[in-house]
C-alpha cells in the first residue's frame, strides 16, 4: 500500500512501552483455541467466554510488569496501523454522514504481552479484537509476525484487513446491529447461534472490503498483489480450512465465522464497488451466505 505521507490518527492509546503484564494464564493450553478464534473473525468475548468456562483463565492477578521495547519493525507497524485507523475514520465518517448519522471512531490500543479491556483482560494469544463495552480495537502487533509465518498470511493490505475488519464491528456496534445479533443469539440453540455469528464476521469482512474500495477510490493507494494478500488471507481464516488443518475434517455445524469461500465472497463483494447496501448478511439466507 502507498502511505507516504497520509496523516495517523489522534485515537490511538499505545500502552506498549509501559510493560506488559504477565498473566495467571494457562497459556500452553489455549493458545490454540486462542488462535483460531481470531483467525476465524476475532469474537474475543466469545473467546474469553469459551476459556473462562474450561477453567482455563484465572484472570490478570498475581501480576508482575516487564520492560518493553518495540523494535523497529514492530514501531514501522505501529505506524501503518494509526494510519489505517484514520484512513478507516475518513470512509466511515462519510459514509455515516451519508445516513443523516454521526461516526465515533473507535480507539486503536496497542499493547504487548497482556492487556486489560472493557471486556476484560487478555493476552498476544487471543488475537486482535474489538471490544464493543469501551469501544476499542486492542491489537498486539506480533500478530501480524503470527500471521505470516504460522499461516503464509502477511503483507500490508493482509494486516490492514485485519484492522479494518475489526472496525466493522465496531461499524456494527454503533449501528446497533451488534447487539441486536448478539441478543438473538442468547435465545437459540448453539448450533442456530452459530449461524448467527457467521453472519456477524461475513459482514465484518464486506465491511473491510467497503473501507477497502473507498481508501483506494480516494487515494489510489492499493498496488499489485494488495487485494491478492487480503483475498489469501480470508482464504486461511474460513472455518473449514482452519478445522481440516487442526483435525483433518471439518464440523459444518460448529461453523462460527464462515468458510473460506464465504469470506473470500464477502471481502470481495466489499471491495467490488464499495456500495453499503450490498452488505447485509443478515437478509441473506444462511445457505446463500
Amino acid at each position: 500500500m502507498k502511505l507516504t505521507g497520509r496523516r495517523e490518527s489522534s485515537n490511538v492509546d499505545d500502552r506498549r512501552k509501559s510493560g506488559g503484564a504477565k498473566a495467571s494464564l494457562g497459556i500452553g493450553s489455549i493458545v490454540v483455541i486462542a488462535l483460531m478464534t481470531w483467525l476465524s473473525g476475532g469474537d474475543f468475548s466469545s473467546f474469553i467466554g469459551q476459556v473462562a468456562q474450561s477453567g482455563a483463565l484465572g484472570g490478570l492477578t498475581g501480576q508482575q510488569t516487564e520492560s518493553y521495547t518495540p523494535t523497529a519493525e514492530e514501531e514501522s507497524l505501529a505506524k501503518f496501523s494509526s494510519q489505517i485507523l484514520a484512513s478507516t475514520e475518513d470512509v466511515w465518517t462519510a459514509e455515516f454522514k451519508k445516513m443523516g448519522k454521526t461516526y465515533k471512531a473507535p480507539k486503536l490500543v496497542l499493547f504487548h504481552g497482556s492487556v486489560n479491556s472493557g471486556c476484560g483482560g487478555a493476552t498476544a494469544s487471543s488475537g486482535p479484537f474489538y471490544c464493543s463495552a469501551d469501544q476499542s480495537v486492542y491489537v498486539d502487533l506480533s500478530f501480524f509476525t503470527t500471521m505470516k509465518k504460522q499461516l503464509g498470511a502477511g503483507g500490508d493490505f493482509a494486516y490492514a484487513y485485519v484492522i479494518a475488519h475489526e472496525v466493522g464491528h465496531h461499524v456494527q456496534y454503533l449501528l446497533g446491529d451488534l447487539d441486536k445479533a448478539h441478543n438473538r443469539m442468547a435465545r437459540m440453540s448453539e448450533a442456530e447461534a452459530n449461524k448467527v455469528s457467521v453472519q456477524i464476521e461475513l459482514q465484518a469482512d464486506f465491511y473491510a472490503g467497503f473501507w477497502g474500495y473507498h481508501e483506494n477510490a480516494s487515494y489510489g493507494s492499493l498496488e499489485d498483489g494488495d487485494i491478492d494478500e487480503a483475498i489469501n488471507t480470508a482464504s486461511v481464516i474460513g472455518d473449514d480450512y482452519l478445522q481440516k488443518k487442526a483435525k483433518g475434517y471439518t464440523v459444518p455445524e460448529s461453523f462460527n465465522h464462515g468458510t473460506s469461500a464465504q469470506r473470500q465472497r464477502w471481502l470481495k463483494k466489499g471491495l467490488k464497488n464499495g456500495r453499503f447496501s450490498d452488505g447485509d448478511t443478515f437478509s441473506v439466507s444462511y445457505e446463500n451466505l
